[in-house]
């Protein structure tokens, strides 16, 4: 058995995406492989199939690997929540809320079950590629670590660190990290892999043997700029800060950007539709009055959210594109959200409280302990789907009598108001039935493209499997794995 870790020299370095495109390639010359991150923070998360919850980058990297997302590739998964705090998820299942003090001071604990988790992938497979979280240059965070070279050291790991050279500083960022970490930490590096690199490689040739010598580390390859990257679901809101120009004669769909936000690659599938400019409306910013449909995403902190929305004054924004007869979809929490009141009344979310809510669907909602965590098929808007749920909270109310879909098993979910231009649901991933898209898309007019998410997404990670091919070393790096430790 061979295993491989790969850390980066910061956040948004493009570990995520090198781990999928690296268990992609590694298929694809023949491997049995499986995605595996000690612990991760993201309110982007998926329904694995034991019934538990990872990170999205891990449902994705199990996609590459060709295999269905288990709880045990992402044993540890932190959810951001307001107040700085965060759901603590281990082994799939809400484990309880802490703050980030008490998260420091315990996670040293769970190494324990992240070893657990990863010995019994390690069985089902002969590569098993980690990825880290951050940096282990965040020098402050190494006590207990769990994520980074906490453990590597425990799992006797190889790591090869990634640098960002897009965002510039990539030589002090690789030999900064040398210098700073343990020496024992220091010693389980074992390379480099330059990621996002624009123009001719051959202008960092200098630069490249530069980090070997002053590092002492090999470099394994310069990855770059990789378009196809865009065509995947991403983990971590950062990209959300990214705005992309408008597009013009398009149908305008806008989503606000909630401090809580998840899930958000819902939207993801909407951005193959030539007929669709998706617009992330950034805090400070009003949404367009221009917009045909709305769209409130999940939340992690449904009610701090909605209290973020009038804050922002987005509330008067879309009672008066209602006003004006726009459409508006509600999903998971964003459904919350339009309804007339979330009542927590066991502290949820924090304080025990009760909320009105946007008061566009008659509906009410109260927040439980107990999560909905499944897979869902149905139908909506008169096509099918498939999707998932997960959420904490009943609503119930007269518009739920107009419901949104119809489950294969029986249930309805949703709500639709009176005027039919208000909807919510509960599921999740709708959006990637090219048919649910369509029939969306028809109710503003607009007629859908009709392009396979699913496919779309499939080809992007084979597009990074040949660039990895190419320009990264594969075969060392497939060398190197077998120098793990058996676990």
């Amino acid at each position: 058995m061979g295993a491989l870790m790969l850390q980066g020299t910061g956040s948004d370095v493009g570990k995520s995406v090198l781990v999928a495109g690296l268990c992609r390639a590694l298929v694809r010359r023949g491997h049995v492989v499986r995605p595996f991150k000690p612990q991760n923070m993201s309110n982007n998360a998926a329904v694995a199939i034991d019934g538990g919850e990872i990170g999205r980058a891990q449902a994705l990297q199990a996609i590459a690997c060709g295999v269905a997302p288990h709880t045990d590739m992402n044993p540890v998964l932190l959810k951001p929540q307001a107040d700085r705090t965060s759901q603590l998820i281990v082994h799939g299942k809400l484990r309880g809320t802490l703050g980030s003090g008490n998260y420091r001071a315990a996670r040293g604990a769970l190494i324990d079950e992240v070893m657990t988790s990863y010995r019994r992938l390690a069985q089902s497979c002969n590569i098993v590629v980690v990825e880290g979280a951050g940096s282990p240059a965040e020098i402050n965070l190494r006590a207990g670590d769990i994520a980074n070279m906490g453990f590597a050291r425990a799992a006797g790991m190889p790591v090869v660190l990634v640098g960002d050279i897009d965002r510039g500083g990539v030589i002090a960022a690789i030999v900064g990290t040398k210098t700073v970490i343990d020496p024992a930490d220091a010693a389980m590096i074992r390379g480099f892999i330059i990621n996002k690199f624009r123009g001719d490689p051959a202008l960092f040739d200098d630069g490249y043997r530069q980090i070997e010598a002053l590092s002492g580390w090999r470099g394994f390859g310069v990855l770059p700029w990789l378009a196809a990257t865009a065509r995947l679901p991403s983990e971590d809101a950062v990209v959300l800060e990214r705005r992309p120009d408008r597009a013009t004669g398009r149908l305008l769909i806008a989503c606000p950007i909630l401090p809580r936000i998840s899930n958000f690659d819902d939207l993801d599938p909407l951005k193959l539709e030539p007929a669709v400019d998706l617009v992330m409306v950034p805090p400070g910013r009003p949404i367009p009055a221009e917009t045909s449909l709305v769209i409130l995403p999940g939340s992690k902190a449904t009610i701090a959210d909605l209290a973020a929305i009038r804050a922002e004054g987005w509330d008067i924004d879309i009672l008066g594109h209602h006003r004006r007869g726009g459409m508006i979809l509600g999903l998971c929490g964003g459904y919350q959200m339009l309804g007339r009141t979330i009542a927590d009344p066991q502290g949820i979310e924090g304080q025990p409280t009760e909320v009105a809510g946007l008061g566009l669907l008659d509906v009410e909602t109260m927040l439980t302990p107990k999560k909905t965590l499944k897979p869902v098929h149905g139908e909506a808007l008169g096509a099918s789907f498939e999707g998932y749920e997960m959420h904490v909270g009943v609503t119930v109310g007269p518009d739920t009598r107009r419901p949104f879909s119809r489950f294969d098993d029986g249930r309805v979910d949703g709500a639709v108001s009176a005027d039919g231009a208000v909807m919510g649901t509960y599921a999740h991933g709708i959006l990637a039935n090219p048919t649910q898209r369509q029939a969306l898309l028809g109710r503003l007019g607009a007629q859908g493209g009709g392009a396979d998410y699913h496919a779309s997404v499939d080809g992007a990670l084979d597009e990074i499997a040949l660039a990895i091919e190419r320009h990264v070393d594969v075969g060392a790096l497939v060398a190197l794995s077998r120098e793990a430790s058996s676990p």
